[in-house]
Formats: structure tokens, C-alpha cells, sequence
């Protein structure tokens, strides 16, 4: 089973961290929610930081606004995943040139659509 980490894991199905971490577990994928809070999300325990995380994940899905997103690289970069999404809203040109800096295999993108889902498809309530 393929592991994601859901870096700003929401409890609130609103959010795009919530509703990835239901997309990521509805194609099969394994879910590690990562939540600053340290609340459950989607009945899934989570974790506060990527470096608390049970095993490393292969894909990193990042929901987080950009100067969070930046403070985090280091620890991003140490998680070692194989890919890392920077979903939309999550990173800017500069920041995903210092993740790549970095070695950070990023991706720009939706990392929904890359399972072939839409966020459309996680309702709100």
C-alpha cells in the first residue's frame, strides 16, 4: 500500500487537507495526516510534524499557506519522500525554487487530479 502524508491535514471537509486525505484513501492509498493541532482527522490519528510520522511516506501532499510551507522545508526535505505535491496556494515560484535548492523532488500541481479525482467529488458536509 502506497503512504501519503497529508502535511495540513483539516478536520473541517471544507478544506482541500481534508478533502485529499479522503481522496488518497478512497484510491487506496495508506493516509498520514499531519496536523499542527494534533487533532484526528477523518477518524485518523495524526501527527503535529513529518518528523513524528510512524514510517516516511513516498508522497507528501502539502495544504499549507506559503510562509508555513517555507518554514517547513528543512523538515520536508528530511521526511525524504519520493515526490512531494505543492497543491494550489501552498507555494509560490520563489518557494518552490528553495525546495528544489533543497532537494526536494517537488511537484506543482493537485495532487486530487494526479489520482485522476476531483475535489468536487469529497462534499463539504
Amino acid at each position: 500500500m502506497r503512504t501519503v502524508a497529508i502535511l495540513g491535514a483539516s478536520s473541517q471537509r471544507s478544506k482541500f487537507g481534508n478533502k485529499s486525505l479522503r481522496a488518497h484513501r478512497q484510491a487506496g492509498w495508506k493516509v498520514l495526516p499531519v496536523n499542527l493541532a494534533g487533532e484526528a482527522v477523518e477518524g485518523e490519528p495524526s501527527w503535529r510534524r513529518l518528523a513524528d510520522l510512524p514510517e516516511r511516506p513516498e508522497r507528501i501532499s502539502v495544504y499549507l499557506p506559503p510562509p508555513l510551507t517555507r518554514e517547513l522545508l528543512p523538515e520536508i526535505a528530511a521526511a525524504g519522500a519520493r515526490e512531494v505535491w505543492f497543491n494550489p496556494g501552498s507555494a509560490d515560484p520563489a518557494l518552490l525554487a528553495e525546495a528544489r535548492a533543497l532537494g526536494i523532488p517537488a511537484i506543482d500541481g493537485c495532487s486530487i487530479v494526479d489520482l485522476g479525482l476531483s475535489p468536487s467529488q469529497f462534499p463539504d458536509h
